[in-house]
């Protein structure tokens, strides 16, 4: 507990932390870009596109709850570093093959699902690693400003990635993951002290199976948690229009020009950077319930609005809206979690956080993505804008989740 007490460990800890991950992050980025890249000019095919988005989400999902177990049970920074190294290695036996002139498109599908796996150890450990280096009063902020650093990736790595692909190989873009990853591994086993949490230090006695069961009775036995999980399988779902077929709609409705689907992109990136700012300097609502339900009212009132405009620039406007109001949700949402919840179940809950988040709005997409065949994509964002709105008003009128939003200190005095 030392290294939150002390200001300057935990400022000093944070930054190398954030630091590594961003550098990891910048590096998957342009080859997560670069694959897809590949292959839409390589096959020019949209099953094969598919296959790969399958193959990208489909280990992580699988392995969410074995992932959050694994963070309960071991050293976070260690899966961390684990993690990175797995995908680092993975990545320069692809480039190695690449180079040597073995480049079958299934090579790329399995590098997907490395990743993939990679992704699932990770998240649920940086999920919950977090409150061991940061203050509880300062979470919001540095949640805040990660999800900034995460957009300024999301915004600059596609341009990067294109850019080294005109002047360089893929190949190239492999190495350079490779080092990126190496520079995150080092810079945390060098630099950042993070002392292992209780659990982790205990001699395990009960089985994986066991700590998952255990993991989702801790869920059955809080409310909140029961319904927030609830809250987020429906919105994820209906967000699914509004985050995949949003492209198509602009190619249908505005023309097929590459730049107006760039446009949406950097709008939304833009608004996420915002958003980051807005809500590390702000920090929201006092009861985090609120926060999120005015974020979701306005990613609710953006879809529907996305809908019926009728001129491009109006909806650049409203797509970067979308995207300020993501981190304002999101946010607040960790942050809930981090605090509430015992150190010793945070990576099984990020776990199943992780398994919802991945699952719901690919199932969304099996509903909406045929639909969008037969019904117009505006029709599909105007009836799920509104049902995001609607569920909005049930969020913030909860009482149980009202009550757990409430400040810390103010849910330990009452």
């Amino acid at each position: 507990m030392s290294t939150v007490n002390n200001k300057e460990n935990w400022y000093r800890n944070i930054v190398l932390f954030l630091s590594s991950q961003t550098i990891s992050l910048f590096g998957s980025s342009l080859v997560q870009y670069a694959i897809m890249w590949h292959i839409t000019l390589t096959t020019e095919s949209g099953l094969m596109m598919t296959l790969y988005i399958l193959c990208g989400f489909l280990p992580t999902f699988i392995l969410s709850p074995v992932a959050g177990v694994w963070a309960d049970r071991y050293n976070r920074k260690l899966l961390i570093m684990l993690s990175d190294g797995l995908i680092a290695f993975a990545t320069l036996i692809l480039a190695i093959l690449f180079l040597m002139g073995y480049d079958p498109i299934w090579l790329l599908f399995v590098m997907a699902a490395v990743r993939a796996f990679g992704t699932g150890i990770q998240t649920p450990s940086v999920g919950a690693i977090l409150p061991q280096i940061v203050p509880k009063e300062k979470l919001t902020k540095v949640n805040g400003i990660n999800g900034s650093i995460q957009a300024i990736i999301m915004f600059v790595s596609p341009m990067v990635s294109a850019a080294l692909l005109t002047l360089a190989s893929i190949e190239t873009i492999f190495f350079i993951d490779v080092v990126t990853a190496a520079i995150a591994i080092f810079t945390l086993l060098a630099f950042l002290k993070i002392p292992a949490h209780q659990k982790a230090t205990e001699e395990q006695t009960t089985s994986y199976f066991s700590d998952f069961k255990e993991g989702l009775k801790y869920v059955n036995n809080h409310a909140f948690l029961k319904k927030f999980f609830a809250f987020f399988a429906i919105f994820f779902v209906l967000m699914a229009p509004a985050a995949f077929l949003t492209p198509l709609q602009v190619t249908r409705s505005f023309g097929d020009d590459v730049w107006r689907l760039t446009a949406i992109e950097i709008a939304f990136s833009i608004g996420m950077m915002v958003g980051g700012g807005v809500i590390a300097s702000w920090g929201g609502f006092q009861n985090k319930i609120k926060t999120m339900t005015l974020a979701s009212i306005i990613m609710g009132v953006c879809t529907v609005v996305l809908g019926i405009i009728p001129f491009f620039w109006i909806y650049l406007v409203f797509m970067a809206l979308f995207g300020l109001a993501m981190p304002i949700f999101n946010t607040p949402t960790t942050v809930l979690l981090q605090e509430k919840i015992e150190e010793g179940f945070l990576g099984r809950v990020f776990g199943v956080m992780g398994m919802i988040s991945t699952s719901m709005m690919p199932i969304g997409m099996l509903i909406f993505g045929p639909l969008a065949d037969f019904i117009d994509i505006e029709w599909l964002l105007l009836g799920t804008g509104a049902f995001i709105i609607i569920l909005s008003f049930f969020l913030g009128r909860d009482k149980v989740l009202i009550e757990a939003g409430k400040p810390t200190s103010t849910v330990q005095e009452s």
